[in-house]
């Protein structure tokens, strides 16, 4: 059995959004007791992250690593026709992930004690994402 749905999530600019409850529940909502949940994101200046949920210093963090590391409006890049975050999303985009594969266990993504599914949004602005999950038993 292969269930299918796209999530919309709206992102108010650069930054880390918890999706596992809407994750969840399309699991949930699958039927699929033991199988696998695939993610896909339709983005190219957004990812996924599967990150520690108990202290948020951890996801800002990780954002200070990523503004050090791919500094917006860096004269490095020729690509920047939608202003100086666009080389940089991208970049974000292509070091971390667009998709990830979870374990469904008893119904429900098998995520570890403190583990939580984001989607991190590279763009300073608002932007609608769409997610798509598919789970398979």
């Amino acid at each position: 059995m292969t269930y299918q749905e796209t999530i919309r999530q709206h992102t108010r600019g650069r930054g880390t959004y918890d999706i596992t409850d809407q994750v969840q529940a399309s699991v949930r909502d699958s039927g699929v007791q033991t199988g696998l949940c695939h993610l896909f994101l339709q983005h190219t200046s957004a990812s996924l992250i599967i990150c520690e949920n108990a202290d948020p210093s951890v996801r800002s963090d990780i954002e200070r690593f990523l503004a050090r590391l791919i500094p917006d409006g860096d004269p490095l890049y020729e690509h920047s026709s939608e202003g100086p975050d666009d080389m940089p999303a991208h970049l974000r985009s292509v070091l971390t992930a667009v998709e990830t594969t979870l374990p469904v266990r008893q119904g429900r993504c098998a995520l570890g004690t403190w583990q939580g599914v984001y989607l991190y949004e590279h763009r300073d602005r608002p932007h609608e994402r769409r997610l798509i999950v598919t789970v398979r038993d």
